[in-house]
């Protein structure tokens, strides 16, 4: 399972071809794709036609959808911030942090386009699939 990350899920509904979308259009259904609850607040929020957002809503019933925040959780992400704050990395979206964490601890691999996630990478073990 790969969770993605809304920075890939956005370009994907937009139709912008990254090697990240190109990576869901050609495995989808090969492998399986999680959203976590953060993420889908994040993307369904963005679709501002009715259509647009039932097209969405209807295309996360087929994808696992995970829990993402719990106070442990909150706790080690708060931890994981605060590493890499010491470091003199800021990372400027506290869900980012949640999602990196979550990534984490769970041993799940994200695919995402968003430079926020490097840092865990490099520092903190995140797998990412690029």
């Amino acid at each position: 399972m790969i969770l993605v990350d809304s920075s890939v899920w956005i370009d994907y509904f937009n139709g912008v071809e990254t090697k990240q979308t190109n990576f869901v259009y050609q495995e989808i259904g090969a492998v399986e794709f999680a959203i976590g609850d953060l993420i889908y607040g994040e993307v369904m929020q963005g679709f501002k036609a009715d259509r647009d957002f039932q097209i969405g809503h209807d295309f996360f019933e087929d994808i696992p959808f995970l829990l993402l925040v719990n106070k442990e959780l909150s706790l080690k992400s708060a931890q994981n911030y605060r590493f890499l704050r010491k470091k003199g990395i800021t990372i400027r979206k506290t869900i980012d942090c949640f999602i990196a964490t979550f990534c984490i601890e769970k041993r799940l691999p994200l695919l995402q386009s968003d430079k926020d996630f490097e840092p865990f990478v490099e520092h903190l073990g995140l797998k990412s699939i690029f």
